[in-house]
């Protein structure tokens, strides 16, 4: 038998035939079709958006709200020592440098360096802020941190 595209049909099984409903009275799903009563839900179009409880105050605008968004926070890429201590002691750590190496992905307000790991070597570094802990161990290992402005 050839196959042409008016002679496919997919496995036995696998497409199962619609419900067929509001088809009269004989086919188990006639008169109201499937939706129940009489109501909003039955009627077409209807959708209940999330968080509906049926004209009660719902719940998102009963709670109380909490807080504010300080729109001068400032969003600085953080980096911390330990992420650093590869780094060639010869060479000076700026921002622009570790987002060549793919350390940062976007600076935003600027670079903060944060003291987590140990390091080895000197290193010097150029950034906008440094943690305390930060630029004390980079001062213990001999190396030098550069406030950017």
């Amino acid at each position: 038998m050839a196959i042409h595209i008016g002679t496919l049909r997919p496995p036995a099984g696998a497409h199962r035939r619609s419900k067929r409903i509001g088809q009269g009275i004989g086919s188990g799903h006639g008169k109201t079709a499937t939706r129940g009563s009489k109501g909003q839900r039955s009627r077409t179009g209807m959708r209940m958006r999330p968080g509906f409880e049926g004209g009660q105050m719902p719940l998102h605008r009963r709670l109380p709200k909490r807080g504010f968004t300080n729109i001068f926070r400032k969003h600085y890429a953080v980096v911390n020592l330990r992420d650093l201590a590869e780094f060639n002691p010869a060479e000076i750590i700026t921002p622009e440098v570790l987002v060549a190496r793919g350390l940062v992905k976007q600076l935003g307000d600027g670079l903060k360096i944060l003291g987590s790991g140990e390091l080895k070597s000197p290193l010097q570094i150029s950034a906008h802020i440094f943690s305390q802990s930060a630029r004390e161990k980079i001062q213990k290992a001999g190396g030098k941190a550069e406030v950017l402005s």
